[in-house]
């Protein structure tokens, strides 16, 4: 009974932290003179799916509020991929258009990932690590849906909260009477404490699912 109590507490922790976080798109930041707009070339980012970093770099043109591409922005700056403490220093390309770059490259896990950007544009320091949308599932594009760890996730917390609910109802059937240390009384109020919890993440997850007008 408390493995099953145990189930139910460990589900509705992994079903809370399931619940989707919100993307960053392109990212721009300011060094000096220059624009740097950091992103992923095909949005949004699918583990598993070939991708590129793309940048572009501007900085003032001779009209005012106009933005022109810096060339050989790279040449003396590096990009380095980072996800937690893993890093890879990226092979930057020239796009044919004045001020965009590319790396081309396969995320191979879901998450947060950044830039490191490092060096120098004609003499202005550059060292700034940029983040960048969030790497996401191939549930995301998945058709027909193959069913994702979050679905088995509700259902086992379902199959849980039952098995909880026909645990009362015999405890309360057979009048279960406490022991000197009150173990039957304790079960009980455990088990009433987890089917709260466990409702309450039931009714979240049916917010967050239901399908928006």
């Amino acid at each position: 009974m408390r493995a099953v109590v145990v189930a139910v507490v460990s589900l509705a922790a992994a079903a809370c932290l399931a619940l989707p976080a919100p993307a960053l798109a392109h990212t721009t930041v300011s060094v000096g003179p220059y624009n740097i707009e950091v992103g992923w070339g095909l949005e949004p980012p699918v583990v598993g799916i070939w991708n590129t970093f793309v940048f572009h770099v501007t900085e003032p043109g001779e009209q005012e509020g106009v933005k022109t591409g810096v060339i050989n922005a790279f040449r003396d700056m590096s990009a380095t991929a980072v996800f937690g403490g893993v890093t890879k220093t990226l092979e930057v390309n020239s796009d044919p258009r004045p001020g965009y770059y590319f790396a081309n490259v396969i995320p191979t896990r879901t998450g947060s990932y950044s830039v490191l950007l490092e060096g120098e544009i004609s003499g202005t320091a550059v060292n700034v690590d940029v983040p960048i949308e969030d790497v996401e599932a191939t549930a995301l594009l998945d058709f027909p849906p193959s069913g994702s760890a979050s679905d088995q996730d509700v259902e086992a917390l379902k199959a849980a909260v039952t098995s909880l609910q026909a645990e009362l109802d015999r405890i309360d059937s057979e009048g279960t009477s406490p022991g000197p240390d009150g173990g039957a009384s304790y079960d009980v109020a455990v088990m009433g404490v987890s089917l709260g919890a466990a409702a309450v993440v039931l009714g979240v997850l049916a917010l967050v699912r239901r399908p928006r007008a």
